[in-house]
């Protein structure tokens, strides 16, 4: 298979295996055809006896990735930070998943004041000991299951709205 070809695929691979973990977890998935709108796909859930829906974007990186970069996620493009979008990245080199909330993004996350990407967000999850990728504790309550915990919360809110 080409290197084109492996990378291309590689964003919609990701994407599936956290929808899968989603979907493991017991969550109600919709998938949106086209990715125009900075979402992946709709989490629903029911609250209350109501269906409650929030916006998911996923973002990954790869095994094969340097490992300073083994959760650096650049170029994030929140245009509207709401309550009801929140974001999934994964790191396939530190096995690791951490959700957050658009609106805490926005203030965890660092902002591109110059360059093609201005205006425009970044985060790092990791770091590095020994030359090699460690998670940063500094996110713990967005990691794994603490980020999950965080997305059924956000349900339990917009349900009680």
């Amino acid at each position: 298979m080409s290197k084109y070809r492996t990378r291309a695929s590689f964003g919609k691979r990701q994407e599936y295996a956290a929808i899968a973990e989603l979907l493991r977890r017991g969550f109600d998935l919709y998938q949106t055809l086209v990715d125009d709108q900075g979402i992946d796909c709709v989490v629903r859930r029911v609250v209350n006896g109501k269906p409650v829906y929030t916006d998911l974007q996923i973002k990954a990186r790869s095994r094969d990735c340097k490992s300073c970069d083994a959760a650096r996620f650049a170029a994030l493009d929140i245009k509207e930070p709401r309550e009801n979008l929140l974001f999934m990245f994964y790191s396939e080199q530190l096995c690791s998943y951490w959700i957050v909330p658009s609106l805490e993004l926005v203030e965890l996350a660092s902002r591109n004041k110059a360059g093609r990407n201005i205006g425009k967000y970044h985060i790092l999850f990791s770091g590095m000991q020994q030359g090699r990728a460690t998670v940063n504790q500094r996110f713990d309550e967005y990691k794994d299951d603490k980020g999950f915990k965080k997305l059924e919360d956000t349900f339990e809110t917009l349900g009680a709205s």
